[in-house]
């Protein structure tokens, strides 16, 4: 029976091992192949991103220099203003002009020929970098347009003086994008990428796109984008499933990303191709030349692949490969995964299995052998007869209760539930005497207990009441102080204290008023100031009366809140006609010193829609609380990145739906069925009141309140859905 089960164990620590291995084999490379794909999505996007902005780029040049060419002493103008022939020939800005941080740079060479023609283009790029430059600097850290004659014009705040340390010889065309971009090497005019290449200027590592810009048939300039890949590197290098890593390589055998490679310590990269023979270099980049041989083999087993195969074996060195295309510059994104990533964890459980099953054939063994030595044969007869006894009725039985082994346990066992059951059935008789009187007595304790749930009930909804009311007038009440304090610092900074020089001055000249006003160099500036002192103080009225204004609506929004909790016990609080856009505006406004102080902006997508009967307060109350909540849930973005998306839409044809997205913290799935819970908060000073009021509200008002979340990281979307009743017109009389 041992060497049975024996056998039966080492087969299913074979299988199980078999088993494991491929089901982790199949999840591993079905979640590699996810999570390649979602990667490459996730990484082209930038590259994509260039490529669209490229297009804006090209046809604001073209329109701007059509423009440009009626305004030629405008354009010579401007560019004298602007820049200047230094004495080694070449042309940059205006050192006391230039502000590289915010300012588009320009560099001429000096054997370009500077004519009316290429001057104007030349304004017209500083023109459109101007006016987009600030704006794709958010993603691209520069934006260049460069000339055939080797001028260039560049937006790169971050090196704020790279046009004044260019080389008097420097000329564009000796960069790989220029001649990549002529017609010869580009008939079809698309935009076109480079290879990777440390920058001259900021030393660090980088690729170009450009895009051809022709007029007439003959190219006139090339508009570009740098893009660091230093941020690149780092994911694609430091984000991985574990004991995998990634791989970012170019068609041509150009490497651009691996764990071993020293890009730091070169100024050239690494092509697995080209540089095959290299030993120095291989050694150098890579680590060892066994590491370059690896890396040519996967580099040569991903070309050689069908375009539709995106998981590759590597049989040579154990290895899966998951493969995607980054679309723009058509590199390839390759995850490795070792077969001992997924072999050891499965050998790892087989061997607990087999473990697990020797020591449960050992204890068997030892089991049965202590069985079998012990005679049980009387033992069992005589609690056979003890159970015919019990059966008849008969309680006092005698067994060997004096034994330590399990026959002797099972005897106690027996014996002590004969004893129980005797017990048990005194104790039913007794309890059967008594049963009317546990009855009466239970009734009364349970009504006891409800009267006393009853009023604890009623306790929790007052305070659920009271909360609803404090946190609503809080977040209301922080509006209402900054109102006052914007209105107090406008009043502290009127300039009354004008007024009073402007009467002394009179009063000194009154007698001779006609000749001081006429004739007085400060009297004929008198009359100017008093009309610019008038407006301004006319200015200052206007923004105070508007604070207090918003104060005012702001105060009488807290008291609506406080009738808004006094109707729950009375009558049903009456519609009224709003406007929902109105009330979105009001929502932002009170809202609006805390999204400033957090630099969050706002984005609208309101659509037009008519007058609807609803609850006012009760709806602006939500709208509250929910941008509220969006503005703290922003915290955790970048401060340049912060976005609140407010949306209004009709959702059917009855109903409406307020949309409030933020690109926030997120919400974990799992918090996503507990957020609208009572006193559940993610704040560390929150209290889980609004949300949850939130919700209740707008199920009182017939409609519903939802959150959506990816998860943390990833922003949160609250949609509030109401009834959509427009506000019918009046019958004419």
């Amino acid at each position: 029976m041992g060497a049975r089960i024996a056998v039966i164990i080492a087969l299913s620590t074979l299988f199980s091992y078999l088993h494991m291995r491929h089901a982790l084999r199949t999840e591993s490379l079905a979640q590699l192949k996810a999570q390649v794909f979602e990667r490459g999505q996730r990484e082209e996007a930038i590259f994509l991103l260039a490529e669209d902005n490229h297009t804006l780029l090209k046809n604001t040049l073209l329109e701007r220099i059509q423009t440009l060419q009626s305004q030629q002493e405008d354009v010579d103008a401007r560019f004298a203003h602007l820049f200047r022939r230094l004495p080694d020939g070449t042309i940059r800005n205006k050192t006391e002009l230039l502000d590289g941080t915010r300012m588009v740079q320009l560099f001429v060479p000096r054997k370009a020929t500077l004519d009316a023609a290429f001057r104007i283009r030349l304004m017209a790029a500083y023109d459109v970098l101007t006016w987009y430059g600030p704006a794709f600097f958010i993603r691209f850290k520069t934006t260049y347009i460069a000339f055939p004659e080797g001028a260039i014009a560049g937006f790169w705040p971050t090196a704020p003086t790279w046009s004044l340390q260019l080389a008097s010889d420097f000329s564009v065309t000796d960069y790989e994008d220029f001649p990549l971009s002529l017609p010869e090497n580009n008939p079809r005019r698309r935009t076109i990428w480079t290879g990777i290449y440390k920058e001259t200027v900021s030393n660090i590592w980088m690729v170009s796109v450009a895009t051809p810009v022709d007029l007439d048939g003959r190219q006139i300039a090339t508009v570009g984008h740098d893009l660091f890949l230093g941020e690149l590197m780092n994911r694609t290098i430091n984000e991985h499933s574990p004991g995998a890593y990634n791989v970012l390589f170019r068609d041509d055998g150009l490497l651009i990303v691996h764990p071993e490679l020293k890009l730091e310590s070169t100024n050239v990269a690494y092509n697995l191709v080209s540089d095959a023979g290299k030993p120095e270099l291989s050694e150098k980049l890579l680590g060892s030349r066994e590491m370059a041989d690896h890396l040519r083999s996967l580099f040569e087993r991903v070309k050689s692949r069908p375009s539709e195969q995106p998981i590759l074996e590597l049989p040579e060195y154990d290895e899966y490969i998951a493969v995607t295309r980054l679309r723009g510059p058509g590199w390839n994104l390759a995850m490795v995964l070792p077969e001992r990533v997924l072999s050891e964890p499965a050998f790892l459980a087989a061997r607990y299995v087999l473990l697990l099953g020797i020591v449960s054939l050992l204890v068997e063994l030892f089991i049965m052998y202590q069985v079998l030595q012990q005679q049980i044969t009387r033992p069992l007869l005589t609690l056979s007869q003890a159970t015919d006894k019990v059966a008849t009725g008969d309680f006092k039985v005698a067994l060997d209760t004096a034994r330590g082994d399990e026959l002797g346990q099972l005897a106690r066992a027996f014996k002590l539930m004969a004893d129980e059951v005797q017990r048990r059935e005194e104790a039913l008789r007794q309890a059967n005497e008594g049963l009317e009187q546990r009855v009466e007595e239970r009734t009364r304790e349970l009504k006891d207990v409800n009267q006393q749930l009853v009023q604890t009930a009623r306790r929790a909804g007052m305070a659920e009441v009271a909360t609803n009311v404090l946190h609503n007038v809080g977040n209301v009440l922080n509006s209402v102080y900054t109102s006052a304090q914007v209105a107090k610092e406008r009043v502290l900074g009127m300039k009354l204290e004008h007024v009073g020089r402007v009467a002394q001055m009179l009063e000194q000249h009154q007698a001779d008023l006609s000749t001081f006003i006429g004739q007085d160099e400060r009297g004929r500036h008198l009359m100017p100031f008093l009309n610019g002192l008038g407006r301004n103080l006319l200015e200052e009225r206007t923004e105070i009366v508007s604070l207090l204004d918003d104060v005012g609506r702001y105060t009488e929004h807290i008291g609506d809140i406080v009738k808004v909790q006094q109707n729950y016990a009375r009558t049903p609080r009456m519609h009224e006609p709003v406007d929902l856009a109105d009330l979105l505006e009001d929502a932002l406004r009170i809202n609006s010193a805390g999204l400033t102080r957090h630099q969050v902006k706002v984005q609208r997508q309101l659509t037009s829609l008519p007058p609807v009967m609803t609850d006012k307060h009760k709806t602006l109350m939500i709208l509250v609380n929910l941008v509220s909540n969006a503005k703290y849930a922003l915290d955790e973005a970048p401060s340049g990145e912060r976005l609140l998306t407010v949306k209004l839409e009709q959702a059917h044809t009855d109903r409406f739906r307020i949309v409030i997205h933020d690109n926030g913290m997120g919400i974990a799935p799992e918090m996503l069925t507990r957020i609208f819970q009572y006193g559940f908060t993610t704040r560390e000073e929150g209290h889980g009141f609004g949300l949850h009021s939130s919700a209740l509200a707008a199920q009182e008002l017939g409609g519903s309140l939802n959150v959506h979340s990816e998860g943390l990281g990833r922003g949160a979307t609250f949609s509030l859905e109401l009834p959509y009743v427009p506000v019918q017109p009046r019958a004419q009389s």
